[in-house]
């Protein structure tokens, strides 16, 4: 089968699950199973695939046609130009949390050695990035599921950067931690999805653990802004993600905690300690 017959095929397959990005998709599985780039693949229409590599395209063309996301299928997402490894342990990186990551390159002190610590690391994309982006830094972080910790240390080890994984629910590992720095940032892309949300198909792939948090999606943040009294000493900013109309109410849950709204930026929003 060539190129053309196959990309023709499969897309039609696609769009027929409701799949809206299917002929990108279809490319982007082509490119990764015969490791050509895309714009190879367009020029060379007439080129014909080996059958051991239509067989291997078809099963995860299948896959693909039940939503499942394509991340999964490959085995690693894209987040803030690198490429992470993901499987169904960990929640798909999403572009909306790199705002995360330019919120803390705006209030980090290049000069000195900001301890950050990620709350619920999941794949470790966001620990990870910072670490990278702001070498200085001192980087923990935590999940309470085993196995996203092990995907984590896979990234980590990946790129070479040393953050420190811990296993725990929300802040309770941190509140052993003897640190010399008064500079302490927290990153928390907890669980935001309201119960009864409607989510997309290929969300519900994904662990529900780390989707969903009570009746209006704020729960884990709730506890996490009470808990923050119990670590030795209290951050000086705290960076969230949650979807903009909870934005409100997860600015009064911080300002109940003594943290002030400081920016927005999509998704994310950074609050600074005013006591």
């Amino acid at each position: 089968m060539t190129i053309d017959a196959w990309l023709q095929a499969n897309t039609s397959q696609l769009k027929q699950a409701g799949i809206e990005t299917s002929r990108l998709d279809c490319l982007v599985l082509l490119s990764d199973e015969i490791e050509k780039d895309k714009s190879w693949i367009l020029a060379h229409p007439e080129y014909e695939l080996q059958i051991e590599k239509t067989e291997l395209l078809n099963t995860k063309i299948a896959q693909r046609a039940r939503h499942t996301p394509l991340a999964y299928i490959r085995g690693k997402s894209e987040f803030y130009g690198r490429d992470f490894v993901v499987n169904t342990d960990v929640l798909v990186p999403r572009p909306e949390s790199e705002d995360v990551i330019e919120l803390l390159k705006q209030i980090a002190d290049y000069e000195q050695s900001p301890i950050i610590y990620d709350v619920g690391t999941g794949s470790g994309a966001l620990a990870i990035t910072a670490k990278l982006e702001l070498p200085n830094s001192i980087v923990f972080a935590l999940d309470i599921d085993p196995a996203c910790l092990r995907v984590a240390q896979k990234n980590a080890e990946h790129f070479h950067s040393h953050v420190t994984f811990l296993l725990g629910d929300l802040l309770e590992p941190f509140r052993e931690l003897k640190t010399n720095s008064q500079k302490l940032i927290v990153l928390a892309n907890l669980p935001y999805v309201p119960l009864g949300y409607h989510i997309n198909l290929a969300a519900t792939h994904e662990p529900e653990i780390a989707l969903y948090s009570g009746k209006d999606g704020l729960d884990h943040y709730r506890r996490l802004f009470t808990e923050l009294f119990s670590l030795p000493i209290l951050p000086e900013y705290i960076i969230t993600e949650s979807l903009p109309a909870q934005h409100l109410a997860l600015t009064e849950i911080a300002d109940e905690g003594t943290f002030l709204l400081q920016a927005t930026s999509g998704f994310a929003q950074c609050f600074i300690r005013h006591i």
